[in-house]
């Protein structure tokens, strides 16, 4: 890779910006949420066990409870046959004993009844409803679930900061807990600005385009595990964008705009935030998406002012806001899977700033992963299309100029 001299100190890096953004935002105050909206969620305190799991002793097998003395000599040329005294499915809160010399009929999910210390399974029975004919010896203690073999009461099956996916979603309620604490996803409100914007499949005027970056962005927002709210395209109305900002307070916890952050004539975003003192726009130095705007409504939501550029969205929203908004819901890995790879083809870099390339991933040759610029355009911002065959972001740090054919490079995986 060529490399260049260093940038001039008037902008931020990529990794000063990110600090400066997660030094604002905190994990959100943890709520109750019942079983059915946790998953997903970060878990703010342990799980303890109300009861043992299993609560009581119970069968593994569809079968017969035995004593398995009763069964000593038992075998295929010679089977026990018992007299079946009861027949328990799951669920029932019968208890029958079990005395010398007899068997029940039992359920997987049952509890064992007393007396009995083993269960056979039916497959090693005639299956018998009122006698019995078992053909086998069982093990001492065969297929029952004694109580408290999987957690006792009082013990933790979940600690603070798991993820509550499937199976601890299951454990929670197996621990006899239908609500559970922790961090609520954020609530996102996805603003694009342009007066060019105009709902997708609708017809066009000349300077008009499609707006794509609020659902890019609302889309993203859910990947990360936020709330989005999709407010769509708005026009270059400092009214009203100012009337729209200060209606989500209290109503989100988090604003992610795009568009109307550099310093043209228009730029709507810059024009409505920076006179707030609360917001801050600075040029990162990184490519795409060197004009960036973070801060905070005044007693309300954080705001990420992101470039309008889709691409340029894309990659400010994975390098700040992603990791922002997994901060708030208390994820204590913020950050997106990377690996490295060798490119096939190259491109330019610009000089002094950090760049991310869409690129695609492909690991099925022999030679290892290798990765090859996901837009045949190069690397403009505006190619959105492009982007969509991307498998993630290729980084090639400040101070190199060109990313040569076999050159080796870290990716950031967003697909």
């Amino acid at each position: 890779m060529a490399t260049d001299t260093p940038a001039s100190p008037d902008s931020r890096s990529v990794a000063e910006h990110l600090s400066a953004v997660l030094g604002t935002v905190t994990r959100l105050p943890a709520v109750s949420v019942d079983l059915d909206r946790a998953r997903g969620l970060v878990l703010a305190e342990d799980v303890r066990a109300r009861t043992a799991i299993p609560p009581f002793d119970n069968s593994a097998m569809d079968g017969y409870a035995v004593r398995r003395d009763d069964l000593l000599q038992a075998s295929e040329t010679a089977p026990v046959t018992l007299p079946v005294v009861a027949d328990l499915a799951a669920g029932t809160a019968w208890n029958p004993v079990v005395a010398a010399g007899t068997a029940a009929r039992i359920m997987t999910g049952a509890p064992v009844p007393d007396g009995a210390d083993a269960v056979v399974p039916i497959e090693h029975t005639d299956q018998g409803t009122r006698v019995v004919s078992i053909s086998r010896t069982p093990r001492e203690e065969a297929h029952i679930r004694r109580a408290g073999q999987d957690a006792a009461a009082g013990d933790t099956v979940l600690h603070a900061g798991v993820v509550m996916g499937p199976t601890r979603l299951a454990a929670a309620a197996s621990a006899g807990h239908p609500l559970v604490l922790a961090h609520p996803s954020p609530r996102v409100a996805v603003i694009s600005t342009g007066s060019e914007l105009v709902v997708p499949g609708s017809a066009t005027l000349r300077g008009q385009i499609p707006d794509s970056n609020s659902f890019l962005l609302a889309a993203a927002v859910a990947s990360a595990g936020g709330l989005p709210v999709r407010i769509g395209a708005v026009p270059d109305d400092p009214d009203t964008l100012r009337e729209l900002l200060a209606a989500q307070v209290g109503a989100v916890d988090a604003i992610v705009l795009s568009g109307g952050v550099s310093v043209g004539a228009y730029d709507v975003v810059k024009a409505v935030l920076a006179p707030l003192g609360t917001v801050a726009f600075v040029p990162i130095r990184m490519q795409p998406g060197k004009p960036q705007g973070f801060g905070r409504w005044p007693d309300g939501p954080v705001i990420f002012a992101l470039p309008g550029n889709p691409v340029s969205a894309f990659v400010s929203f994975e390098a700040f806001v992603r990791p922002a908004l997994r901060r708030m819901l208390g994820h204590a890995d913020l950050h997106r899977p990377t690996m490295t790879a060798t490119v096939v083809g190259g491109w330019l870099s610009p000089m002094n700033r950090a760049q991310y390339m869409p690129v695609t991933v492909d690991g099925s040759g022999g030679g290892g992963v290798t990765v090859r610029r996901a837009t045949s355009g190069g690397a403009g911002s505006h190619l959105v299309a492009g982007l969509g065959r991307a498998d993630g972001l290729a980084i090639v740090p400040e101070g190199i100029a060109r990313v040569a054919d076999g050159d080796t490079v870290t990716v950031m995986l967003t697909g």
